[in-house]
C-alpha cells in the first residue's frame, strides 16, 4: 500500500488561462482543429504528512479555494486522453520546493516529500499521432520527461552509494592509438593535442595516473567557455586578400601591430591572438592615461569604474560594475533555464565584486519567429518556442530577484536559427568603502554560500564548447543549469549589507566548472573538502561535486577569525553557509573526498591553460558591390521606392521585424522595480514611444544623490554580414549615438562587448570574420579614444552548416546627473524636427572628428535645454526614427518635402533627430555654425496636433500607421488577449466618517516581513522613512524547524511593537509560476502571529497595507475585505492570473474612488494617478453580490481608467482584466488597503517619460494618521 496521497488541482473554467492558451497553440501552432478542450492540472504527490497538516494545506498551499477545483487520488477523465509530465531527476522544481517550505510553515516539526507534475487533458478526436506532436510540444526533453498515472509506493530516494573515482591505470605507458581510443570515449571539450598535454605532465612532473576526476576539472579548466582558448590561439601568417576595402583594414592592423610592438617591447610571453587583439585599444588609451576611472583589481568579477557621487551633498566614491553575459548553447536547447541562468550569471559576476545589481539589458538574436512551426530544423525547437520560452526564462528570474529590466531587444536575421543569442548585461553599484581587495593567504578560510549542489549544470562550460550537430542535443540535458533567484536574492541582501561586505578578502561567483573552478581560482593553494559541500540529493560522486554548476553558490575568502562572524551574518539573511576549504602555501589544488584525494595538480599546469594552439588567417575583403550601407536597408521598401510609392514603403518599414513594436515582449520584464528607473521602456501618453537606451539611479541606501548610470547597445547582422570591420566599427557609433541622443556625455563612456561567431577551424578563412571585428572594434576605440574595459567572447554559433551572423555588440556604458536626461517622446505641436548627420570617408567609415565634435554640440544643446527629444538612427533611416517619436504622445509628423525619398528611408548610424521649439531653431543652427558643421543640421520636418503622418502628399493616419507597427509580433508576443473595450459606471464613495486613531504617536514604527521571493522590501521601507516613519525589517527564516519557531517569535514581537505592517511585493513561493502569497499567508496564520495581527488592529489602532504580491496576502488571509484573518471562501474576492497570461510591466492610470481609508487621506477621489504595475496575478475577481457590495461600502479604493479617465475593461488600461477595473480594496473600515500598483516605486527623476501624477501620498497619510 502506498502512503503517497496524490492530489489534482485545477484552475476553474473561467480562469484556466494557461489550458486556454494551449489549446489556442494546438490550433493555430500545431495545425490540430479537432481538439475540442484542454484541461491542465497540477498534480502533488505527497507523503510524510500528518492528516492535520495536510487537510490545512489543501485549501492554503496546494490550491485556493475561490479560483481553484481540487479532486484527491483521482480525477474523471470524461473519455478524453492525458499525460503527465515531470521534471528530470535532479532538475530543480520551484513548484514542489515551495509547496515543502509552505508546509513545513504550517507545521515545522514535520519533514514532507512533495513531487509535481502538470497532468494535460486532451478532449476531442484526436489519433495517436496528433497526441504525439502535442507532447512533444509540451515535453522539453532537456529538463523534463513523461510520467506515468499509476501512483509511486513512496517519494523517498534512496540513491546507491557511488563507487570510488576511478584512476586510470597505464595511462602514461598509453601509446598514441590507445591514448587517442580513451580520448574519444571520453566526449571531451578539450583537443587531443591537450590530451597529449596531459599525459606529458603525468609522466614528468607526477609520476603517477591521473583519475577521472582530474580529467574531467582540466577538460572544465581548459574549456573555451572557461579560458576562452578561441581567443588565445596564436594567430600566425595573417594575409589580407585583395579588395575595395583592403586600405583601412589593413592600416588598423598596421596601427595594432605598431601597439603591439610599443606595449610589449622586451617581452617573451606575448603573442598575436584574437584576445590581445580584443584588450589592446585599452591598454593603449590606459598608458596615454584615458581610462584614470578604472578599478584596478586582480579579482575579475566584471568592468569597474570609480565614480564621485554626491550623496547628500558630500562626495562619496563609489564602484559601478557593468557586466555581459551570453547563454546561447543553453538557451537554444532549453530556452527558459537557459535564459533565466543567463540572467543569473550575469548578475553573479558584479554580485560577487560585492556590488548590488539594479538593471539589466537584454538583447537577443533569433531567426524569424513568425513562420510556421513545420520550417523548424530537424533537430531543433521551433523558433517561436524558443524565442517565447526563452523571454519568459529570462523575465521570470529578474523579475523574481527584483532587478529592473530597462531596455529589451530581439535583433532578427534568419542565420540565428543555427544557434540563438542570449545576451544579458547588467549594472551594478557600492560604496568603494564597504569593498575591500585584497590577497587570499595561507590559513585563510573559503565559505560555500547559497544554493546546494546537484546535477544540473554537469559541464555547461565544456558543453558549450563542444561542436553541435542533430544528435548531440540527446546528452546535453545534465548541461542546462536552473537557476533559483530567491537564493540569489539572499545573497544580494547578505552583500549589500556594508558590515559583510567588509570582511570579504575575495569573492568568485559559481558558474562554469563548479566547485574547481570557483573555489579553485581563488587561491593558488587550495585543499577543498568535497564531503562538506552542501547536495541536493545523495547519490553524487566526487567528480560531479567538483564541477557540478548549479547555481546561486558564492565562495568568500574569510580570514579565520572573521569565520563566525560571517556565518552569523549569513544565517541572518537565511542563507546556508559552510567552510569547505583553506587556503595553503604549496600551489597545488588538492580536492579530497571521501577521505582520499581525487585532485591533486600543480597550479603551474592548470595555468597552462592546455596545450599551445596556432592557427593561420586569411582575411576576406567586403566588396562595393554590396555594401549595406549605401542602399536601402529593407529590399520591400526598396520596390515600393522604385514605383514611387512612399507610403508603402513606410509602412513596410514599419512592418519589418527589426522596426516593428516588441511591446508584447518588453512587457513581460519588470522595468520598474527598484524605484530607480528613469525611463520605463515605452513612453509618452499612450506609453509607445521606445526609448534606445536604459538610465537609472545609482542605488544609495540613504540620502539624496542626483548620479544616473546609462546604457545602450549597437549592432546591426545584416551590416555585419556585408562587412564586420564596418560591423562593428557602427555598432560602437551606434551605441554612442544612443547615449547622446539621451542626453550622456560621449567623452566619459565606457564599453564593454559581445563577440559571438561561428565555430572555428583549421581554416584560415574561417578565422576572417572575428578577426576582421576585432579590427574595427579597436579602430574605433582608438579613434574616439574609447576604451572598451570588458566583454564575453562566444565561438560555438554553428549548427551543422548553418553559421549565426558575424556579431560583436557594442554596450556603452555612462554616468550622468539625472537632470541632464532627455527623453525621446515628441512633446509640442508645432514644435521642428531638426537633422544632424556625420560625415564618411571613402571607405564609408565614420569621419570620427567630425563625429566627436557633432557629438559634443549636442551634448551642450541638450543641456542648455534646446533639444526637447532626441533619437539616433539606425540601419532602417529617418522614417523609422520619427514614426517611433510620434507614437508615444500620439502627435502628428510633418516630413518636407524636399527631402528625397532615398534621404528618408536611407541608413542613418550615428545620424540624430532632434524636437527643437521654433524659436530655438536659430540657436541650434547657430551652435553647429560655431563649430564648423552648419552643413550637418537641417530642418526635415515639424511637429503637427494632427495623428498624421505627411510627407509631400502622401498621408498615413496615426492609427494606420500603429496598425502596421504593432501587428508583425502580435501573435508572437501578445500585447492583448481580449477585445473588450467597455466603458464601466463606477460610482465615486465619499463620506465623512472616516475612522480616526486614538492612539497617536509622533513617529509610528512600520513592520515590513521579508519571506523567501520577497523583493519590494528596499522601495517601501524608503517609502515609509520618506514620510518620516520608522521602519523595522524583518527576515523570516526556515532552514530548519528551529528557524522557523524562532521566525514567529522575532515577528510576533515585531508586530507588538508597531503601528503599522506593510506586506511588501514580490513572488513569495514560486508555487504558482508566478507566486501568489503563500508565504505571508501561511506564516501569518500562525496562532501567535496571527494574536499580534489582532491586536495592533483592534487594540491599537493600527494599519495594514499590502502592495501587489502584498494584496495577495491580505486577500488569502482575508485581512481584505474582511478585516481580520479568516479563511477563504469558496466565494471570497481575489486575485488570479492576468487574462494574457503573462507578467506585464507597464505604467497604469487609476482613479481614487473612495475617500474611506486614512491610507488615501492626502489623495483627491476623483483624481487620476499614474504608477507602475508588475505582476503576474493581479485580476481582482469577484462574484456580483460581493462587486455590489464593496462599491456601495466604499470599499473600492481604486480603478483602472483609460485616457478619458474611465473605468474601463479596455486590456490597454486594465492591464490584468480586473472585475470592475477594480485596482485596490480596503477592509470595511478602511484600515487596511491592499492594491496591485507599486506606489512605493516613486522619486525624483524617475519615469521621466510618462504623464501624470505619480504620487499618492499613501505613505504621507498613513503615518499623519498616527501623528496628526
Amino acid at each position: 500500500m502506498s502512503n503517497v496521497r496524490r492530489v489534482y488541482v485545477e484552475k476553474k473554467e473561467a480562469y484556466a488561462v494557461k489550458a486556454k492558451e494551449l489549446q489556442e497553440e494546438i490550433k493555430s501552432y500545431l495545425g490540430i482543429t479537432s481538439v475540442t478542450g484542454v484541461r491542465v492540472l497540477i498534480r502533488y504527490d505527497v507523503e510524510n504528512i500528518s492528516e492535520a497538516t495536510y487537510q490545512r494545506a489543501l485549501v492554503s498551499v496546494f490550491s485556493e479555494p475561490p479560483v481553484d477545483d481540487i479532486y484527491e487520488e483521482t480525477f474523471d477523465l470524461k473519455g478524453a486522453k492525458a499525460f503527465s509530465v515531470e521534471f528530470l531527476p535532479g532538475q530543480f522544481d520551484q513548484r514542489a520546493d515551495s509547496a515543502v517550505q509552505c508546509v513545513k510553515l504550517l507545521n515545522e516539526n514535520e519533514e514532507p516529500e512533495i513531487r509535481t507534475a502538470t497532468t494535460y487533458v486532451i478532449e476531442g478526436d484526436v489519433t495517436e499521432e496528433q497526441l504525439e506532436a502535442i507532447k512533444h510540444h509540451c515535453i522539453n526533453p532537456v529538463d523534463s520527461r513523461e510520467t506515468g498515472f499509476e501512483k509511486p509506493e513512496t517519494l523517498v530516494q534512496n540513491f546507491d552509494e557511488p563507487a570510488d573515482v576511478i584512476v586510470f591505470d597505464g595511462f602514461r605507458e598509453m601509446p598514441e592509438a590507445e591514448l587517442k581510443a580513451l580520448y574519444d570515449s571520453l566526449n571531451l571539450a578539450m583537443t587531443f593535442h591537450d590530451f597529449q598535454h596531459i599525459q606529458n605532465y603525468f609522466v614528468k612532473d607526477e609520476h603517477r595516473d591521473p583519475t577521472m576526476t582530474e580529467i574531467r576539472v582540466l577538460d572544465t579548466y581548459w574549456s573555451d567557455h572557461c579560458r576562452h582558448t578561441t581567443f588565445s590561439t596564436e594567430l600566425k601568417d595573417i594575409v589580407f586578400e585583395d579588395g575595395d576595402y583592403l586600405e583601412p583594414i589593413k592600416d588598423s592592423y598596421d596601427n595594432y601591430k605598431e601597439t603591439y610592438a610599443e606595449l610589449y617591447k622586451d617581452r617573451d610571453d606575448k603573442f598575436v591572438c584574437l584576445m590581445d587583439l580584443a584588450l589592446m585599444a585599452m591598454k593603449k588609451l590606459k598608458k596615454e592615461g584615458k581610462l584614470a576611472d578604472q578599478e584596478e583589481s586582480d579579482e575579475i568579477n566584471a568592468c569597474s569604474i570609480v565614480v564621485p557621487l554626491e550623496v547628500d551633498g558630500k562626495t562619496e566614491e563609489w564602484l559601478v560594475n557593468f557586466k555581459n553575459e551570453t547563454h546561447n548553447h543553453p538557451t537554444e536547447i532549453e530556452p527558459f533555464g537557459g535564459a533565466a541562468t543567463c540572467l543569473g550569471g550575469a548578475i553573479r559576476d558584479p554580485l560577487s565584486g560585492r556590488t548590488y545589481v539594479y538593471q539589466a539589458m537584454r538583447i537577443t538574436g533569433a531567426a524569424d519567429p513568425t513562420v510556421s512551426v513545420k520550417d523548424t530544423l530537424e533537430g531543433k525547437l521551433p523558433q517561436k518556442k524558443i524565442v517565447r520560452s526563452a523571454a519568459a526564462g529570462y523575465s521570470s528570474y529578474g523579475n523574481q530577484i527584483g532587478l529592473a529590466t530597462g531596455f529589451v531587444k530581439e535583433v532578427y536575421h534568419p542565420n540565428y536559427v543555427a544557434k540563438r543569442m542570449e545576451i544579458g548585461a547588467v549594472l551594478g553599484a557600492a560604496p568603494r568603502r564597504a569593498v575591500q581587495r585584497l590577497t587570499s593567504d595561507p590559513g585563510d578560510i573559503i565559505i560555500l554560500l547559497g544554493g546546494r549542489t546537484g546535477r544540473d549544470g554537469c559541464g555547461g562550460a565544456t558543453g558549450s564548447s563542444k561542436a553541435h550537430t542533430t544528435s548531440s542535443i540527446d546528452t546535453c540535458g545534465a548541461e542546462v543549469q536552473k537557476g533559483n533567484p530567491p537564493t540569489e536574492r539572499k545573497v544580494q541582501r547578505l552583500f549589500r549589507r556594508e558590515e559583510v561586505s567588509h570582511i570579504i578578502k575575495k569573492c568568485n561567483d559559481f558558474g562554469a566548472g563548479g566547485v574547481s573552478v570557483a573555489i579553485g581560482e581563488l587561491a593558488d593553494g587550495l585543499r577543498v573538502e568535497l564531503d562538506k559541500v552542501p547536495k541536493k540529493y545523495a547519490g553524487l560522486d566526487g567528480t560531479e561535486i567538483s564541477i557540478s554548476e548549479s547555481q546561486e553558490r558564492m565562495a568568500v575568502v574569510i580570514a579565520p577569525e572573521n569565520v563566525d562572524q560571517f556565518l552569523a551574518y549569513a544565517a541572518e539573511e537565511n542563507l546556508e553557509a559552510v567552510p569547505v576549504a583553506v587556503v595553503t602555501e604549496d600551489p597545488r589544488l588538492v580536492l579530497i573526498w571521501r577521505g582520499k584525494e581525487i585532485v591533486n595538480i600543480s597550479r603551474a599546469f592548470l595555468n597552462t591553460n592546455g596545450a599551445h594552439q596556432e592557427t593561420g588567417v586569411q582575411v576576406e575583403i567586403p566588396s562595393k558591390a554590396d555594401n549595406y550601407l549605401n542602399k536601402i536597408a529593407l529590399d520591400s521598401v526598396a520596390k515600393d521606392l522604385a514605383s514611387n510609392d512612399v507610403k508603402a514603403a513606410w509602412v513596410d518599414t514599419l512592418k519589418d521585424l527589426n522596426v516593428c513594436s516588441q511591446k508584447g515582449l518588453v512587457e513581460m520584464f519588470d522595468g520598474s522595480i527598484g524605484a530607480g528607473s528613469v525611463y520605463m521602456p515605452y513612453g509618452g501618453k499612450y506609453q509607445l514611444t521606445e526609448t534606445q537606451s536604459m538610465v537609472a539611479k545609482i542605488p544609495v541606501m540613504t540620502g539624496k544623490c542626483d548620479a544616473v548610470t546609462m546604457m545602450s547597445y549597437g549592432f546591426d547582422p545584416y551590416l555585419s554580414s556585408w562587412s564586420p570591420y564596418h560591423g562593428s566599427v557602427y555598432a560602437v557609433l551606434e551605441s554612442i549615438s544612443k547615449i547622446v541622443a539621451a542626453g550622456g556625455d560621449y567623452k566619459k563612456i565606457r564599453f564593454t562587448f559581445q563577440e559571438y561567431f561561428r565555430r572555428m577551424s583549421e581554416d584560415p578563412k574561417r578565422w576572417s570574420q572575428p578577426f576582421a571585428a576585432l579590427l574595427g572594434a579597436y579602430q574605433a576605440q582608438m579613434s574616439f579614444g574609447l576604451p572598451s574595459i570588458g566583454g564575453k567572447d562566444s565561438m560555438s554559433g554553428t549548427f551543422n552548416d548553418i553559421d549565426v551572423p558575424p556579431t560583436l555588440v557594442s554596450f556603452a556604458v555612462d554616468v550622468a546627473k539625472e537632470q541632464d536626461i532627455v527623453t525621446p517622446e515628441l512633446k509640442t505641436a508645432g514644435d521642428k524636427l531638426m537633422y544632424f548627420t556625420i560625415d564618411h570617408d571613402a571607405y564609408d567609415l565614420p569621419d570620427y572628428e567630425q563625429v566627436m565634435k557633432l557629438y559634443d554640440a549636442v551634448y551642450s544643446l541638450i543641456q542648455d535645454k534646446k533639444l526637447k527629444a532626441v533619437y539616433a538612427l539606425d540601419a532602417k533611416g529617418l522614417v523609422a526614427a520619427v514614426s517611433k517619436m510620434a507614437f508615444g504622445n500620439k502627435l502628428g509628423v510633418s516630413i518636407r518635402g524636399c527631402l528625397k525619398p532615398e534621404e528618408a528611408f536611407a541608413p542613418g548610424f550615428g545620424n540624430l533627430v532632434a524636437e527643437v521649439a521654433p524659436e530655438d531653431t536659430d540657436a541650434v543652427k547657430a551652435a553647429l555654425e560655431a563649430v564648423g558643421l552648419r552643413a550637418n543640421v537641417s530642418i526635415v520636418g515639424s511637429v503637427s496636433e494632427d495623428p498624421v503622418f505627411c510627407y509631400g502628399d502622401v498621408e498615413i493616419a496615426m492609427d494606420d500607421a500603429l496598425s502596421a507597427w504593432t501587428n508583425t509580433l502580435e501573435k508572437v508576443y501578445p500585447t492583448r488577449a481580449t477585445t473588450d473595450k467597455k466603458e464601466l459606471d463606477a460610482k465615486l464613495y465619499t463620506t465623512k466618517e472616516i475612522y480616526v486613531c486614538k492612539n497617536k504617536i509622533a513617529k509610528p514604527t512600520v513592520f515590513i516581513p521579508v519571506f523567501p521571493g520577497t523583493n519590494c522590501e528596499y522601495d517601501s521601507a524608503k517609502a515609509f522613512e520618506r514620510a518620516g516613519a520608522n521602519v523595522v525589517t524583518k527576515v523570516f527564516k526556515n532552514l530548519n524547524a528551529q528557524d522557523i519557531r524562532d521566525s514567529v517569535d522575532v515577528f510576533a514581537k515585531a508586530i507588538d511593537q508597531a503601528q503599522i505592517i506593510m506586506f511588501p511585493g514580490g513572488f513569495s513561493a514560486g508555487d504558482e509560476p508566478e507566486g501568489s502569497a503563500k508565504f505571508f499567508a501561511t506564516a501569518f496564520r500562525n496562532a501567535k502571529i496571527k494574536e499580534s495581527v489582532e491586536k495592533l488592529l483592534n487594540e491599537r489602532d493600527g494599519l495594514c497595507l499590502g502592495i501587489c504580491n502584498g494584496f495577495q496576502a491580505l486577500i488569502k488571509l482575508g485581512l481584505v475585505p474582511y478585516g481580520e484573518i479568516c479563511e477563504q471562501k469558496a466565494d471570497s474576492p481575489t486575485l488570479t492570473y492576468n487574462t494574457i497570461g503573462r507578467h506585464i510591466s507597464k505604467m497604469v492610470y487609476t482613479k481614487v474612488m473612495s475617500n474611506k481609508s486614512p491610507w488615501l487621506a492626502q489623495a483627491e477621489v476623483g483624481k487620476i494617478y499614474t504608477n507602475p504595475a508588475s505582476h503576474g496575478e493581479g485580476r481582482f475577481v469577484a462574484n456580483d453580490e460581493w462587486l455590489q457590495k464593496l462599491f456601495t461600502n466604499g470599499q473600492v479604493a481604486t480603478c483602472y481608467v483609460n485616457e478619458a479617465g474611465n473605468p474601463t475593461m479596455d486590456e490597454e488600461w486594465n492591464v490584468n482584466g480586473s472585475y470592475m477595473a477594480i485596482e485596490g480594496i480596503t477592509s470595511p473600515d478602511g484600515r487596511v488597503l491592499g492594491k496591485m500598483a507599486h506606489s512605493e516605486r516613486r522619486g525624483d527623476g524617475v519615469a521621466i517619460n510618462i504623464y501624470g501624477e505619480q504620487d499618492l501620498k499613501i505613505f504621507e497619510s498613513g503615518v499623519a494618521f498616527f501623528r496628526d
